[in-house]
């Protein structure tokens, strides 16, 4: 069997899926532009990469996009034949045209994010403001995804919160299946130890306050976690603070100053730099160890795409304290497998920080139910099972999209 993996950056979302399907004897291609993590035994069908120009208009951008990997995927099949499945990401145009060039293969969608002027991450900031040209844009980004959804076979969303954000007149066609966690990789040890850049080693017998992101903005709550950490930091001369997360904009805007997020922040609230640690972007194996010495782990998100560093941590039993948003719903019950807190009350997440700090023994209950949510509902070895089951169903004809 053939599967082409659609991508802008692969292998993204679809790293587990693909490494399982190639083990299992599948014939697995990626069509990208670029290829973030080399995998043994898959190809990489490289598209021509066009930068846009700065005024180039959204639709016109998306609608390249999908000639593009139109026109790979015509050279493909003319060359050997269609694939047996295509399962591409929508966000970027990339399957617009799929259906053209390839007219009885059966096609998936993975619906990461839909767009919205207000009510989820634009407009999330009460300082924001939408003006036309960022509704207009944000309207265009979506045509891409409809125009590829209205001739997909079935869809995918990973959480429930994230496929709520599509419109409704689609949901019948999105299933909900997570990418997937390794439990067996991102699980408590508490013999863990970490060795900070300083040469410092620590472990559960510390105290300390944990935070990932890809990188440090405010779409994942940095400012908000930094006035929290030096409120605590004045109350508890013991608690060490460990950042691992990148000075680049993943989400949101550059700063118009040009300046980093962290300097910035690390200006602004005056924190003893003795008392953070800043790790950069950092391997999975050195964050799984930063989530198992975490007394308590802070995950803070706009009404975004939920990301893995949560789920991890919660597979390694970390204390999570997490912002009370759409994406941190679907996984947690505040008080029974973690914390919520008010995304931009910096004072209320200090106080539950402080909180963590001091009844580790008696909230031991949330870490063990933490890591039962991702054994229950985001284990891998399940969540690759009914990915699996799809495709080789819709392979075989018989397409079941929303009981994904």
């Amino acid at each position: 069997m053939k599967i082409v993996f659609v991508h802008r950056h692969g292998p993204g979302q679809f790293v587990h899926l693909a490494c399982h399907l190639a083990n299992t004897g599948w014939q697995v291609s990626f069509l990208c532009e670029a290829m973030n993590v080399r995998l043994p035994g898959i190809r990489i069908l490289r598209q021509r990469v066009t930068p846009p120009a700065p005024t180039t208009p959204f639709g016109q951008y998306h609608q390249e996009v999908g000639l593009r990997a139109a026109t790979t995927l015509d050279a493909l099949v003319r060359e050997e034949g269609p694939p047996d499945i295509v399962y591409g990401h929508i966000g970027w145009g990339s399957m617009m045209f799929a259906r053209d060039v390839l007219p009885a293969t059966p096609l998936i969608g993975y619906c990461e994010h839909y767009y919205h002027a207000s009510g989820r991450d634009v407009g999330f900031d009460p300082n924001d403001q939408v003006p036309l040209q960022k509704r207009t844009q944000l309207r265009l980004r979506n045509v891409a995804q409809l125009a590829s959804l209205d001739h997909l076979d079935a869809a995918i969303s990973p959480t429930h919160w994230q496929k709520s954000a599509f419109p409704d007149a689609y949901h019948h066609k999105i299933g909900v299946c997570h990418d997937g966690i390794d439990i067996h990789r991102c699980r408590p040890n508490a013999q863990a130890s970490f060795t900070l850049p300083d040469g410092r080693v620590l472990t559960r017998e510390d105290r300390v306050i944990t935070y990932v992101a890809r990188d440090l903005e405010p779409y994942r709550g940095f400012p908000t976690f930094m006035h929290a950490a030096v409120r605590l930091a004045k109350r508890d001369p013991s608690v060490q603070f460990v950042v691992a997360g990148g000075d680049g904009v993943s989400y949101g805007q550059v700063r118009r100053d040009g300046q980093k997020w962290r300097d910035v922040m690390m200006a602004e609230t005056g924190l003893d730099p003795s008392r953070i640690h800043f790790l950069g972007q950092i391997s999975h194996d050195q964050l799984v160890r930063v989530y198992q010495i975490s007394s308590a782990h802070i995950y803070l998100t706009y009404p975004f795409v939920l990301s893995w560093s949560a789920l991890e941590a919660m597979a390694c039993g970390a204390l999570l304290i997490a912002s009370d948003t759409g994406p941190c719903h679907d996984i947690i019950s505040d008080q029974q497998n973690g914390l919520l807190t008010d995304f931009w009350d910096s004072d209320s997440l200090a106080e539950k920080m402080a909180y963590c700090l001091e009844n580790q023994e008696r909230l031991a209950h949330l870490r063990e139910n933490a890591r039962k949510t991702i054994t229950n509902r985001f284990e891998l070895h399940k969540c690759l099972q009914r990915q699996t089951s799809l495709i080789e169903r819709m392979v075989a004809g018989k397409v079941g999209a929303g009981s994904t």
